[in-house]
């Protein structure tokens, strides 16, 4: 069957460089959000507990407590808890969120500073605060998220100044009110490699450590690897003659004869239909015609086929973003490391 291989060293090698950039190991907090990047939760949360990663960012309670055994911190980013676990802190989105937190939860404040999805405006920073106090909730950080980090504007520099004075604020309320400086996290992949000198307490890592960060040219290019693979097996092969057509409504003609194998896998498995006719794997072999379900023609006869190893390289056939590929690999799909 169709299935994902993870590098271990290439993952490694790219924690090393996002470490050598915060300063330290401990400063890295990897995000595991949506199946890992559709990498794979658990063998993804495993391999960074092993190269010493101790802090996570998720995206819901279930994911939080499926890795907890790895992490010492854990930050939930869009779900209000019916129970709150003990590693974990949980996001405030919006000021109508707080009064569903039950008592004692710990949470963090995401503030808005020009992404304009969601999050705490400054000038409400204060009485959310004094409101999260009176509802019996522990306010450990403040945090926000860039837009255009990746991109060379102005945008990146104007957030930066937003946030600085979220910072300023943010250490006055808690000296009046009487709570522990609190934490401060900004940098997602692309501001990290935008920030000449880091200074906050973390980092909260993504695409970046699974290998497909993609930068402006003009902005830092890290030597990173990517850490997924797709490999299929093959189920049958035979030849095309000049002017037969292979799959669903026949998009592809052969021009002369050709060997062809079907691969068991498609766009049910998270093949993306918008790449059919148009891409051509690592190893040269052409995908002809449409994607199907369950299956992929190529030119190829190899019984287990690379079908990517960039999803960059395979997005863009696909007419979108590594993310959306990555992501899109099914969670039932067998993932196994390469060392």
């Amino acid at each position: 069957m169709a299935y994902i291989e993870l590098d271990r060293s290439a993952f490694f090698n790219n924690l090393d460089i996002i470490a050598q950039h915060t300063g330290s190991v401990d400063k890295i907090a990897l995000v595991l959000k949506d199946n890992a990047y559709g990498h794979g939760l658990e063998p993804m949360a495993a391999m960074a507990a092993e190269y010493g990663v101790r802090r996570a960012v998720v995206r819901n309670s279930g994911e939080a407590e499926r890795i907890a055994a790895w992490f010492d911190y854990i930050l939930v980013l869009a779900e209000i808890p019916r129970t709150p676990l003990e590693k974990v802190c949980y996001t405030v989105n919006s000021r109508e969120d707080l009064a569903r937190f039950p008592k004692g939860c710990r949470v963090e404040i995401k503030v808005d500073t020009g992404m304009h999805r969601n999050g705490i405006t400054l000038e409400n920073l204060e009485g959310v605060v004094s409101e999260a106090r009176e509802a019996g909730l522990q306010v450990e950080g403040f945090f926000t998220h860039h837009r255009s980090a990746d991109i060379l504007s102005s945008e990146w520099f104007w957030q930066n100044a937003q946030f600085a004075a979220v910072k300023a604020s943010a250490r006055s309320i808690a000296e009046r009110f009487g709570f522990p400086t609190p934490r401060f996290h900004s940098c997602n992949s692309a501001a990290l490699f935008r920030k000449g000198t880091f200074d906050e307490d973390m980092a909260r890592v993504g695409i970046a450590a699974y290998g497909c960060l993609e930068m402006e040219r003009t902005l830092p290019q890290p030597a990173l690897k990517p850490v997924m693979a797709l490999y299929a097996e093959k189920i049958a092969t035979r030849t095309l003659e000049a002017g037969e057509r292979v799959g669903y409504g026949g998009i592809y003609k052969a021009a002369e004869p050709v060997a062809v194998s079907t691969y068991d896998v498609g766009y049910a498995d998270g093949m993306l239909r918008t790449a059919s006719n148009r891409y051509t794997t690592p190893g040269g072999a052409a995908l002809l015609g449409r994607i199907s379900m369950d299956n992929t023609t190529f030119a190829a006869t190899e019984e287990r086929l690379l079908v990517f190893d960039d999803a960059n390289r395979y997005a863009a056939a696909a007419g979108t973003i590594g993310y959306e590929v990555m992501v899109g690999m099914r969670p039932y799909m067998r993932r196994v490391i390469k060392s």
